[in-house]
């Protein structure tokens, strides 16, 4: 029984780690064209209980891609310097969507371990109780 609850835990923490990527991911998205953004990343640490890897998985804090911003020219923006220039997002459609779909894909793939888990913990159960 310790392993399907252990099965549990193990799904739901992948899954609350894809779900802060997420997050990330759409914040990225939404300041798309937010001058001087920079756009953030996050990544996955192990969960150690008193120096024991658990297995668990949690999404680090964000850290901001130190990529250079793209210099655009457009005098008539507020942010524009004497030149007619100013920093705009580093943040990239592509890679963000590209992000997205695999955060959602690997969110999917924790809840249908999540739901089989539980699945086999009620079947024991109904065995269990015959």
């Amino acid at each position: 029984m310790t392993e399907t609850i252990s099965a549990l835990r193990l799904a739901a923490s992948g899954m609350k780690a894809q779900a802060d990527r997420l997050r990330h991911v759409s914040e990225n998205i939404a300041n798309v064209d937010t001058p001087g953004y920079r756009r953030k990343l996050v990544s996955f640490e192990q969960v150690a209980d008193f120096g024991r890897p658990t297995g668990e998985v949690a999404a680090s804090r964000a850290i901001l891609d130190r990529t250079k911003l793209p210099q655009i020219f457009d005098p008539a923006h507020p942010m524009a310097d004497q030149n007619g220039y100013y920093e705009g997002s580093n943040v990239d459609l592509v890679i963000e969507m590209a992000d997205s779909r695999e955060a959602s894909r690997s969110y999917e793939a924790n809840l249908r371990m999540f739901e089989q888990s539980r699945q086999m913990t009620s079947t024991l159960l109904d065995i269990l109780r015959r």
